[in-house]
């Protein structure tokens, strides 16, 4: 499919900002009256993040549906559970990319979810190949795979150079979540 008219994003390293860049890029395209849906992955409905609150409260732009439950996901030996909702996910997301009716769709931490063994690589190269025309994709998440990366035309690494939680500095409200 031809995409001349729409770009795929990817964000990764093991950097701060990630989700943080993705939601900005909603806010400006919901600036614009643009439709927004946030797709989140190993993220559960009982954790706020002040992106979604807000954009749930005040911005009906910008749409967020979650894929995940409220504990952490084992690399390892990811549950049944997180396997079930990420393919969920994916699934929900490839309609959502053809059907055209979003101006951009963020899959918040599939690169995440493709690294832990919940989602095929190539169903995520489906949804950038197959999406509408006009539908703009981020993807966020560390670890984002050469296909994926090569597959998208925007490739951003947030490098890591100093954390305050190495510090013995707390998750923080506004600044972690």
């Amino acid at each position: 499919m031809d995409h001349k008219e729409s770009v795929c994003i990817v964000y990764t390293g093991n950097g701060k900002g990630k989700t943080t860049a993705a939601f900005g890029l909603c806010m400006r395209a919901a600036g614009h009256g643009k439709r927004c849906l946030v797709v989140q992955f190993m993220k559960g409905p009982g954790n706020e993040y002040g992106e979604a609150s807000l954009a749930a409260a005040r911005i009906p732009e910008i749409q967020v549906v979650r894929f995940g439950r409220d504990e952490f996901v084992s690399k390892e030996q990811p549950a049944a559970e997180d396997v079930r909702l990420a393919q969920d996910g994916v699934a929900f997301a490839l309609d959502a990319a053809i059907s055209g009716k979003y101006d951009l769709i963020v899959l918040d931490e599939i690169n995440v979810a493709v690294d832990y063994g919940l989602v095929d690589v190539q169903r995520v190269l489906q949804i950038i190949r197959e999406r509408h025309p006009h539908t703009n994709l981020v993807l966020t998440g560390r670890n984002a795979r050469d296909e994926i990366c090569e597959a998208s035309d925007t490739v951003t690494e947030m490098k890591l150079v100093k954390h305050h939680y190495y510090a013995g500095v707390p998750a923080l409200e506004c600044i972690e979540y």
